[in-house]
């Protein structure tokens, strides 16, 4: 933009140049002489080599000659051609002869040489300067950085190209887990690799696929292995990309880079973020005005699937926000597919810290599978941030390896945040927050669907004075009582501090605001509630905008007091349960006053072994057992050699039939 500032700067310089009010008017030589004595010219230049004098007049005499005075303070001159160069300097001493016996100032000569040459310089080499300048401009500005560089390219595509000369090292084996969405995203590579394979049997490969998921889970790392694997040119573009300051530019890029795909065809496209264009169209808060956005859209439309068809161009797309977008973006034909690209289950979690620690200096000992026990609801983005800063923490502390302490603190540090030594804590607030945390740890324990304690600690991190840390439960469907379980190890804190220290404080406001949006879900959403059954109130479009509820004020009053009673009843659950256990209660406390930080073990130890299974427990003890008859399995049909095809046992776990399933399967484990 700089240069467009330069540019405006430099044509008001120009313009002012050249309207400076100056005027200019040639007569003959008579009317030249007569105007001289009349003493109407102050000055005269005269031209030696060209014969041309020019006259430089007086007021008077501009106004004698009925020049335009309004037009500035600008010269304003007669020029000539001298009859005679040799004889000016004697007419120009006639002249001031004369004007001396008048009174009248007497005019001033000079000679000059080469006055066209000057003049054309003087007049015209401003113009020439402003043109040499756009020029420099043109060339600089056409040749500016990537694709798409330069103000004079605009409507260029800026995608970044990978071919086989300019790859990603990033392949399929790379990419942790997401078993899945591999499945579906290499079979696009095959049939861009073999498509007879797939052409032989009618078979049309799908033209787009949108990948969608939580933030960090790797869809964009799919892609980059897409680029890697596929012996295809790849272009890759961000959504953002195509929308510019200038109105028409986002459609000119669509064109520009479905030209460059067909081009290379076959091929695959690759947009980043595509809500940044795709969103619904209106529903933008522009009321009614043009917006580019939209533009840019129905363009991407029309080139995916429009009039004219894109044969061996393959469409990939990655968003977080699938909900938005158009639902002619999502339609066959456009995006086939959607590719949900989950958070990593335990198993998946397994192999990417495996991956991750690959590059590191970790100890031999190291439970890799504890570790992914203690990141439930880790994307891949924030393990490989959780090994990272184990490394530095070892670093740090002058360790050789790192070990499980130091990915211990690494959690702690991306959860809880930085560890605030310097908060000076009382010797009473210490003991409510400990009375809180221990409460917590009670409940949890002996509840049903109380997640797995990991530790709990008091020590200070970021805004929380202490916090109870646990590896949540890795469900598919979860039932009634888990809800319930959830909000009453919730309430736990606040419960503990009304019944061993007969006040409560501020420090439960998050486990309020948590447990109730629980509740409220379980009345509005779930339809869990005895008075508002089989309900649902959530509006999952997101079209009412929060202006409108879908219920009555009745309904309203009902939905508020049933999100109290539930609240209310596991509070006092809670204190029932405390005040049962109570001594063991006190003991973890006491030891957490003590040691500030206490482990599982440790509570273990005081409340005794759980008497519920943790799922996630069953579901690894499955999945080996499954694992261990498919090795046996394999090594049978080695033995005998036996030709015909065997069905191999799934690794899934055990089959959970719906309801009205005569052959119904194994129940999940929350219905044993």
């Amino acid at each position: 933009m700089y240069w467009m500032y330069a540019l405006i700067a430099l044509s008001i310089l120009v313009l002012y140049y050249f309207q400076d009010g100056s005027q200019t008017r040639e007569v003959d030589w008579t009317d030249f002489e007569k105007t001289a004595m009349a003493g109407e010219v102050e000055k005269i230049v005269v031209f030696s080599e060209t014969g041309i004098a020019e006259g430089y007049l007086t007021e008077k005499g501009a106004k004698a000659l009925k020049f335009d005075t309004s037009l500035g303070n600008g010269e304003m001159k007669i020029k000539t051609i001298i009859p005679s160069s040799d004889k000016i300097q004697e007419k120009i001493d006639t002249w001031n002869a004369s004007l001396a016996g008048s009174g009248k100032p007497q005019i001033k000569v000079t000679y000059e040489k080469n006055g066209d040459l000057m003049k054309f310089v003087w007049n015209f080499g401003p113009i020439l300067l402003f043109l040499v300048l756009m020029f420099y401009m043109s060339r600089k500005m056409s040749s500016g950085p990537g694709a798409g560089g330069g103000i004079f390219n605009v409507g260029k595509s800026k995608a970044t190209v990978f071919d086989k000369n300019n790859g990603t090292n990033v392949t399929f084996k790379d990419v942790a887990g997401l078993a899945e969405a591999k499945v579906e995203i290499e079979e696009i590579v095959e049939f861009l690799k073999n498509p007879q394979k797939y052409t032989e049997l009618g078979a049309k490969i799908p033209k787009g696929a949108l990948l969608v998921g939580p933030p960090g889970t790797g869809k964009t790392l799919l892609a980059k292995a897409v680029a890697g694997e596929a012996n295809v040119p790849f272009l890759s573009m961000s959504g953002s990309d195509f929308v510019e300051m200038f109105v028409g530019v986002g459609a000119a890029r669509v064109r520009d880079l479905f030209k460059q795909a067909k081009d290379k065809a076959p091929c695959i496209v690759f947009i980043d973020e595509i809500d940044a264009v795709g969103r619904a169209r209106g529903k933008n808060p522009n009321m009614g005005s043009n917006d580019e956005r939209e533009n840019t859209l129905n363009q991407l439309l029309t080139a995916m699937d429009g009039f004219q068809t894109n044969n061996g161009v393959i469409c990939l797309a990655a968003t977080n926000r699938a909900d938005i977008l158009d639902k002619a973006l999502l339609r066959p034909g456009r995006f086939d597919r959607q590719i949900y690209v989950d958070l990593p289950e335990l198993t998946d979690r397994i192999e990417i810290f495996n991956v991750h620690l690959r590059n590191l200096k970790v100890n031999a000992k190291l439970d890799v599978e504890q570790l992914a026990r203690q990141t439930q609801g880790f994307s891949g983005a924030d393990i490989a941030n959780v090994c990272n800063e184990a490394a530095l923490i070892a670093a740090r502390e002058n360790k050789d390896s790192v070990d499980w302490n130091d990915f211990m603190h690494a959690i702690d540090r991306i959860v809880g945040g930085l560890e605030k030594k310097s908060r000076i804590i009382t010797d009473e607030e210490k003991l409510a927050i400990a009375t809180h945390e221990a409460g917590h740890a009670t409940i949890t324990w002996m509840t049903q669907y109380g997640n797995p304690l990991v530790k709990v600690t008091i020590v200070p991190r970021g805004r929380a004075l202490g916090a109870a840390w646990y590896a949540p439960e890795e469900r598919q469907i979860i039932p009634t009582q888990a809800l319930l379980d959830t909000i009453c190890g919730l309430l736990g804190g606040r419960a503990a501090e009304e019944v061993f220290l007969g006040q409560v404080g501020t420090g439960a406001s998050d486990d309020l605001e948590k447990c109730t949006k629980i509740a409220r879900s379980i009345v509005q959403v779930y339809g869990m509630s005895d008075k508002l059954p089989n309900l649902n109130y959530n509006d999952s479009t997101g079209q009412d905008m929060g202006f409108v509820r879908p219920y009555s004020e009745q309904t309203a009053l009902v939905i508020d007091q049933e999100v109290k009673r539930i609240v209310n009843e596991q509070y006092e659950r809670a204190k029932e349960i405390l005040r049962k256990y109570a001594a063991q209660h006190n003991r973890i406390r006491d030891m957490l006053v003590e040691r500030e930080v206490i482990y599982h073990d440790d509570v273990e130890e005081i409340l005794g072994k759980r008497q519920w299974k943790s799922r996630t427990d069953e579901i690894m003890e499955l999945s080996a057992a499954d694992a261990k008859r498919l090795e046996s399995s394999s090594s049978s049909d080695n033995k005998t050699k036996d030709e015909t095809p065997k069905t191999a046992p799934s690794l899934s776990g055990p089959k959970i039939a719906d309801e009205d399933d005569d052959d119904a399967g194994t129940p999940p484990p929350f219905e044993k």
